[in-house]
């Protein structure tokens, strides 16, 4: 699998390049840590990905998985449950990104 901040740092560039803005809101370990997907649809409402469980995998893909948590929360709700997974996983990284609609680059298995 790829390192955390070289898939973080692809994934931010790709959005900035076309005209999402996407930022590094925490950075956590480097190499092996989880990537939180905070996804702000720029209407009060707030969504929050987080890395799928293993269990989620079908083959031995080097992707990563992720699965909704959050969909289209207030935002306090997502500030809350970031902060409680950064009590508990203090290599946790989350990407912010502000996104009315549209694809969001992240697989999530159906």
């Amino acid at each position: 699998m790829f390192r955390t901040d070289l898939w973080v740092s692809a994934f931010v560039r790709r959005h900035n390049d076309i005209g999402h803005m996407c930022v590094v809101t925490r950075r956590g370990d480097p190499i092996a840590g989880q990537i939180f997907v905070e996804v702000d649809h720029l209407n009060g409402e707030v969504s929050l990905y987080t890395p799928a469980p293993a269990t989620s995998r079908l083959d031995d893909t080097e992707s990563r998985l992720f699965q909704l948590r959050l969909d289209h929360v207030e935002p306090l709700k997502v500030r809350e449950r970031i902060e409680r997974e950064q009590d508990f996983d203090p290599d946790l990284w989350v990407v912010s990104l502000e996104l009315r609609s549209g694809d969001i680059g992240i697989d999530v298995p159906g």
